[in-house]
C-alpha cells in the first residue's frame, strides 16, 4: 500500500509518499481502505519529533479519518461498512487497522469528508462546552483563536447551549469567520483586547477557552470572579505560571483539557460523535468546506497548515 511517511524527523522535506506492507489485522481489529483523512497540527508536532508518537520508521502520521470495511476479521462488522475514527495510529495512509474499540459507524447523512473534517476538533469542542465547563444559558464565553477549527465548532456549541460568545482572532478576515459561525463579537488581538472585552462585558467573562498558552495570565484578567480559564493548548507558547494564591483571593479555577481523557471507552466516542452527527444533519451546526490535497501531494498540504492561512479543515483523499 501507499503511505505518507518519514524516516527523520524535521520539517516537510523529511516526507516521503512511498509504498509498505499492509497492516496485519490482530484480534478485535478491521481493515479500512481510507477515503479522507484528517489532518491536524498534531501531525506536524510528530513529524518535528515533539509530539507522542507510535511505531518505528518508516513513521506514519495521522490520527483521523473515515472510509470502508475490506476485511472485517471476523467481527460484526461487514465488507463496505462506513466506519470513522479519531484516535487511532497511522491514518496518513491507504489502508488503517483500527481496533473494535475505536470504531464509530457512519450514518448515511455523513459523507466520508464531514468524518475527517469534524471528528478531532468537533469532539474536542464538545467536551470543551459541555465537561470542562459546563455551558448554561446566559453566561458569556470567550473564545481564543475563534476561526480556527476548534474556534469554530465551539462557537457555535456554545451558542446552541445558549451562551453569548466573544471572539479572539488576528485578522479582520478571520474576525468575519468567527461572527459567520455565530460569536456575538470579535476582537483581535492586535487591539487592547483585554480592556474591549471588560469594555463589553465590565464584570468579566464566565469563562475563557484558551488554546493559545502565552495568553494565559491575561485570560485570567477579563474572567469574572468565581470563573474559570480552561487551558487546552498552546499554539502560541508556554504559558506563564498561574500563581494559586490568585486563584483562592479571586476564586477563579484553571481547568486543563485534552481530547483522550474523555475518549475513554467505545461508547462515549459513539456517544459524542453521534451528537455532533446530529446536529450537523439538523443544520444546528455547519461546517465549511475542507481543503483538499492529494495524499500523495502530502507536503503541500502540510506546508499549507504551516502556513497559517488555512481557516478550515484540511484533508487528504488516498
Amino acid at each position: 500500500m501507499k503511505a505518507l511517511t518519514f524516516s527523520a524527523f524535521g520539517t516537510s522535506d523529511v516526507l516521503e509518499y512511498i509504498d509498505i506492507p499492509a497492516p496485519v489485522l490482530k484480534k478485535e481489529e478491521i481493515l479500512i481502505e481510507m477515503r479522507a483523512i484528517g489532518l491536524n497540527f498534531a501531525d506536524v508536532y510528530r513529524r518535528k519529533g515533539n509530539y507522542h508518537l507510535q511505531g518505528d520508521p518508516p513513521f506514519i502520521a495521522g490520527y483521523e479519518g473515515a472510509g470502508l470495511v475490506v476485511d472485517s476479521n471476523n467481527t460484526k462488522f461487514q465488507v463496505g461498512d462506513r466506519i470513522a475514527f479519531a484516535d487511532v495510529p497511522f491514518a496518513n495512509a491507504e489502508l488503517v487497522a483500527v481496533p473494535l474499540a475505536h470504531v464509530i459507524p457512519l450514518p448515511d447523512s455523513i459523507t466520508f469528508e464531514t468524518a475527517a473534517t469534524i471528528l478531532l476538533q468537533g469532539l474536542t469542542a464538545h467536551y470543551l462546552a459541555t465537561d470542562s465547563h459546563k455551558t448554561k444559558k446566559g453566561e458569556t464565553v470567550l473564545i481564543h483563536a475563534s476561526a480556527g477549527g476548534v474556534g469554530q465548532f465551539l462557537t457555535q456549541i456554545s451558542k446552541l447551549l445558549g451562551a453569548t460568545v466573544i471572539g479572539l482572532t488576528s485578522s479582520e478576515s478571520k474576525a468575519e469567520i468567527a461572527l459567520k459561525n455565530g460569536a456575538d463579537k470579535v476582537f483581535l488581538y492586535s487591539e487592547d483586547w483585554k480592556s474591549k472585552v471588560l469594555d463589553y462585558c465590565p464584570k468579566g467573562v464566565d469563562v475563557v477557552y484558551d488554546s493559545v498558552g502565552s495568553t494565559l495570565s491575561d485570560s485570567f484578567e477579563v474572567t469574572k470572579t468565581c470563573g474559570q480559564v480552561v487551558f487546552f493548548g498552546m499554539a502560541g507558547g508556554d504559558p506563564d505560571f498561574i500563581n494559586p494564591r490568585m486563584l483562592m483571593d479571586t476564586s477563579k479555577t484553571l481547568t486543563g483539557g485534552d481530547l483522550w481523557s474523555y475518549l475513554a471507552s467505545k461508547e462515549q466516542r459513539i456517544k459524542r460523535a453521534n451528537k455532533l452527527f446530529d446536529w450537523i444533519s439538523g443544520n444546528q451546526i455547519t461546517i465549511a468546506a475542507p481543503t483538499v490535497f492529494k495524499l500523495s501531494e502530502g507536503k503541500k498540504a502540510y506546508d499549507y497548515l504551516e502556513s497559517r492561512k488555512s481557516t478550515g479543515k484540511i484533508i487528504l483523499i488516498p
